[in-house]
């Protein structure tokens, strides 16, 4: 997006005095620990290194600032004290809060959805990603168009803009919007080669199963383990974007296609998910979904939540298979505590893409029921 981008954002590269803000509050979904370590790990994910982290809980909060005044007079006086340049913060701004805390603050201040936006830049490879991800940035950038005020009020004033007086607001949303129409019209004719792609495959009569989940629940692993193929293994968030296909045999002579998705994450953004839905609607044409869950984390009944809330969103009724990934990493005592808590989520196959446990299981399964 070039200079436009880099006026409003700034994003390129982080500066050297970087705070972590980790903000929880009634809104907040999860568990204290978690969503801080959740948030310590995106930052991570992004390539920052906090000079200083601040965690703080909030009972209520300011719909202009976010932060009630006692909070942001601590928040100020840790910024002065660390020298920092800028703050990320752990939850989702709206455009006026953002400004509002840069000008009170003194420093530049990101959001967690601004956070995600990094990450996925980093992580998509394909054409279709990178689509995906210019048009969910174009639309945070026209979201942060609203809150930007009087230094943008001011009239272009050359020979060649639209109108008499037009402002460098109204430049820029022209431009964004602009730049989201060529997205989409490239986005549609790989949705039509999408769309040529399963036409084909319904005639062969192969199925397709789809894998889902939280981001960084084994996935990718998963995937491997049943296909016996390579896709990118990384111990990170989002360490996979964009979609992957693979062929799956289900029996001597029968086979399916199997594909990995973006993964899911809690206080995901609406226009993040929107930009993605032509990839995410392939779910709705799956004979099976396998929700994959990482049992190890003690977080993982909030995560299949998360999950479920966004497919629902989506508009996605498939039947689902609950896979209990990671049983590697219980012990004796949690594994027989992990049987009991899975009741409630059935079917499950408890998998292990590392010691292969549960493979063949979830295999037979898939092909009992497709």
């Amino acid at each position: 997006m070039g200079k436009a981008r880099r006026e409003l954002l700034d994003t390129a590269v982080h500066g050297e005095r970087t705070m972590l803000l980790g903000v929880y509050s009634s809104l907040t979904k999860q568990s204290q620990q978690y969503y801080f370590e959740e948030f310590e790990n995106l930052a991570k994910t992004a390539g920052i290194t906090p000079v200083h982290r601040m965690f703080v809980k909030l009972r209520e909060y300011e719909p202009a600032t976010f932060f009630t005044k006692g909070k942001l007079q601590e928040i100020i006086e840790a910024v002065k004290e660390h020298e920092i340049s800028e703050v990320v913060v752990s939850t989702p701004l709206t455009p006026l809060q953002e400004r509002n805390l840069q000008e009170m603050i003194g420093c530049t201040v990101f959001d967690r959805t601004q956070l995600i936006l990094e990450i996925f830049q980093q992580a998509a490879h394909t054409a279709e990603g990178k689509i995906q991800v210019e048009m969910a940035e174009l639309e945070y950038l026209k979201t942060r168009l609203a809150g930007r005020g009087f230094e943008m009020a001011q009239q272009e004033g050359f020979v060649g803009a639209v109108g008499p007086g037009e402002t460098q607001k109204e430049h820029l949303r022209r431009y964004y919007e602009g730049k989201l129409v060529q997205a989409r019209k490239r986005l549609k004719q790989l949705a039509q080669s999408r769309e040529t792609q399963r036409k084909q495959r319904l005639r062969n009569g192969i199925p397709l199963v789809c894998l889902v989940g939280y981001t960084n629940a084994g996935k990718s692993s998963l995937i491997n383990m049943l296909t016996r193929s390579e896709v990118l293994v990384e111990d990170k968030l989002f360490a996979t974007l964009d979609t992957t296909t693979r062929e799956l045999y289900i029996a001597p002579h029968k086979k399916a296609l199997i594909s990995d998705t973006v993964g899911f994450i809690s206080e995901l953004s609406h226009k993040l998910i929107e930009s993605f839905k032509s990839t995410l609607d392939e779910l709705k044409y799956a004979q099976m979904l396998i929700h994959v869950i990482d049992v190890s984390n003690p977080a993982w009944r909030e995560q299949v939540v998360t999950v479920n809330e966004t497919l629902k969103d989506l508009g996605v009724k498939v039947p689902t298979v609950f896979a209990a990934n990671k049983s590697d990493k219980l012990d004796a005592e949690a594994r027989e505590k992990l049987v009991d808590d899975l009741v409630g989520y059935q079917p499950y196959v408890i998998t292990s893409a590392l010691s292969k446990e549960g493979v063949q299981g979830l295999i037979n399964y898939i092909s009992a029921h497709i």
